[in-house]
């Protein structure tokens, strides 16, 4: 049995350049090209702002609603709009739509799997890092491969050529199969963030004093400490004064030593802003603006509510606008018919950019009430 029905007019549609995909595939699973693991790990799991990026815009994109239309008028007791309420039954909509947002926050991809015969009847959200590409014969994806516990699941093509997994990636420039993640674009500044707090915690375990040397000074030139009282020296420094329990323990010199400081102070490195300059270098990265995050030295919009605003426009509003047309195209041949759109109008944090558009949608006597609604988007 053919894997795709009309063959024939699939080929005669297919691109020529896929054809050269193919050849550098040669049909076996093409692995994630990076580590998911440490990306996570040092990103997401240590480092505040990454975390609270990626909450922040899986969040907000979960939580806006996703509505479906046939020919045109809202259908809320239709069946494709129940699955996407209550997807399966360990989770609701945005539970789901969390994870999957989360996942392509984080790597870059975000995978859907849908189960059931015939028209879905559950969804659920997928592991980036346990999902491999399997290309077929044309470069396109042939099926995926989901391993977990030391096992592996391929989820292929229907009879009909429906792919039962829906890959959402971001844009990559060096890659055919995965996309590129906003938390590797930031790797290079969240090293310099987690490496300017595990300065502060080292400073703080050494009794919040730079390091320095002992200076060991004598009359006698050429005199020096011997083998003997240089290991001393040496071990009670380490036993007696370094941690934090010995926190402000005052240190004894005698025979002519001295302490001096070698160090550079934190304002001479120019320490806080070089670390707050990461941070704002974080969010640029996932368009997340820095006032939202209460990083100080960016007044790029005059307030919270502006900043709110652009965040919305500018990151979640075209996030969710291009989940939902994803999974229109990927659903649509299940549900013929419908369409799946984000609804904005429920979006508190846009009321004020809807309340102008009704004021001037009001105000245009040249318009019916039908051509008022569509351009409210209250109608596809």
């Amino acid at each position: 049995m053919p894997l795709f029905k009309r063959r024939s007019s699939v080929e005669a549609k297919d691109s020529r350049a896929a054809r050269l995909i193919a050849l550098t595939t040669s049909g076996q699973p093409r692995w994630t090209p990076r580590d998911y693991g440490a990306l996570a790990a040092e990103g997401f799991a240590k480092n505040p702002v990454a975390y609270r990026c990626v909450r922040m815009i899986a969040e907000a994109a979960a939580a806006t609603p996703l509505v479906v239309f046939v020919d045109g008028r809202r259908a809320d007791d239709h069946p494709l709009k129940r699955l996407l309420d209550r997807p399966n039954p360990e989770q609701g909509g945005p539970d789901l739509m969390e994870a999957f947002f989360g996942g392509l926050q984080v790597a870059g991809n975000g995978y859907l799997e849908a189960a059931g015969e015939g028209a879905p009847s559950e969804l659920y959200a997928l592991r980036p890092d346990r999902m491999t590409v399997v290309p077929g014969p044309r470069g396109w994806p042939l099926a995926y491969d989901y391993q977990a516990a030391g096992r592996t699941a391929r989820i292929g093509r229907d009879g009909d050529g429906w792919l039962p997994v829906l890959h959402l990636k971001l844009f990559n420039p060096t890659n055919d199969h995965y996309g590129f993640s906003p938390l590797e674009a930031a790797a290079f500044a969240i090293d310099v963030h987690n490496a300017s707090s595990a300065w502060n915690k080292a400073l703080l375990d050494n009794s919040a004093r730079p390091s320095g040397a002992l200076v060991y000074s004598s009359k006698d030139a050429g005199d020096r400490l011997s083998d003997e009282q240089f290991d001393r020296l040496k071990t009670e420094l380490a036993s007696a004064h370094s941690g934090t329990a010995n926190a402000g323990r005052p240190l004894l010199l005698e025979g002519g030593l001295d302490w001096r400081a070698m160090s550079l102070s934190p304002a001479e490195m120019d320490f806080a802003e070089g670390k707050h300059g990461a941070a704002r270098e974080i969010a640029l990265a996932f368009g997340v603006p820095p006032q939202l995050l209460g990083i100080p030295g960016d007044n790029t919009y005059a307030n919270y509510r502006e900043a709110n605003a652009a965040f919305w426009r500018g990151t979640v509003v075209p996030l969710a606008q291009r989940a939902a047309r994803a999974l229109s195209g990927w659903l649509g041949p299940k549900f013929p018919g419908a369409t799946i759109a984000p609804d904005l109008e429920a979006v508190p944090a846009l009321s004020a950019e809807r309340d102008a558009l009704w004021s001037r949608l009001q105000a245009a006597s040249f318009l019916t009430d039908a051509e008022r609604r569509r351009l409210a988007g209250l109608e596809q």
